[in-house]
């Protein structure tokens, strides 16, 4: 990778591209910031160098320049080290991980003002994706559903859709119903501005439904949950084509207890089951 770094050396400061945010008035730029991502993994590259990099997890840690890292390490970190459910794919050393028709998936991308990267590859199958823009609305939701389809042209599978050909099974949406809220850990920024009062389980309409406690009216007025597993009835998919997406949900339980968390595949997002008060009680009577 000769034209990589992790700061902005002389290699790379006189050819950095310009970020852009595309509004009514058109694409405007984002003031160009040096921003600290070393430590997060972030790095200063190019699309050929990117290329290099795939083509070298491919080849199980190495290509025509040389090897980067044993197989066997490159093996430990496409595995789950955070599965917070057994019903999502979970994640590895910094490698997010999913499955495309049977296929196993992993990946990562890459967010910054003006800037969008994503990269997705199949190591058993020997295909891998990348794609970036540097000014695309949107980007940090639709860039990796997009890739993800075309992945599975290349691996000649369907694309995820909505099951709507399984039943629904009433009598347990008791027992599902009610507010969901994160861990209680400073460290989940991300997670905190995205859902930080958490979210709840109702029936509206003879519907399961579950909505962010968000002040976004889309995703507070409610989401179907759509049963996604013939053999679980705990497993569900939320229909985010709008925003580009769907996501799966899985509801934990343990015996004499009941549901007590909710897990998501959308970055492993955990919300955990909060004892009903009595307001809520005669509510939902």
């Amino acid at each position: 990778m000769t034209d990589t770094d992790l700061v902005r050396s002389e290699l790379v400061a006189p050819r950095l591209a310009t970020g852009y945010v595309l509004g009514r008035g058109g694409a405007r730029a984002v003031p160009d910031r040096d921003w600290i991502g070393a430590g997060a993994g972030g790095i200063y590259s190019t699309t050929r160098d990117m290329a290099r990099f795939v083509a070298a997890l491919l080849g199980g840690g190495a290509n025509e320049h040389g090897s980067m890292v044993k197989p066997a390490t490159l093996a430990t970190m496409f595995q789950h080290h955070h599965q917070p459910d057994p019903r999502l794919p979970g994640i590895g050393l910094a490698f997010f991980r999913s499955d495309a028709g049977g296929h196993r998936v992993v990946g990562h991308e890459g967010v910054m003002p003006g800037f969008n990267s994503q990269f997705l590859l199949a190591p058993d199958d020997g295909v891998g994706v990348i794609a970036f823009t540097n000014g695309s609305r949107g980007a940090f939701v639709w860039l990796q559903t997009e890739l993800g389809r075309l992945l599975r042209r290349l691996l000649d599978v369907p694309d995820e859709v909505v099951r709507t050909d399984l039943p629904h099974h009433p009598e347990i949406w008791g027992d599902l119903c009610g507010r969901y809220r994160l861990p209680e850990r400073i460290s989940d920024l991300r997670g905190r501005v995205a859902m930080g009062a958490g979210a709840q389980v109702f029936v509206r309409g003879g519907r399961l439904m579950v909505r962010l406690l968000t002040p976004l009216p889309a995703l507070y007025r409610g989401l179907a949950l759509r049963p996604d597993e013939e053999q679980d009835p705990y497993v569900f998919r939320l229909d985010l084509s709008k925003f580009g997406t769907t996501v799966r949900v899985a509801f934990a339980r343990e015996p004499g207890v009941g549901t007590t968390a909710l897990h998501t595949d959308l970055q492993l997002q955990s919300l955990y089951k909060q004892p009903a008060t009595r307001r809520q009680e005669e509510v939902e009577a």
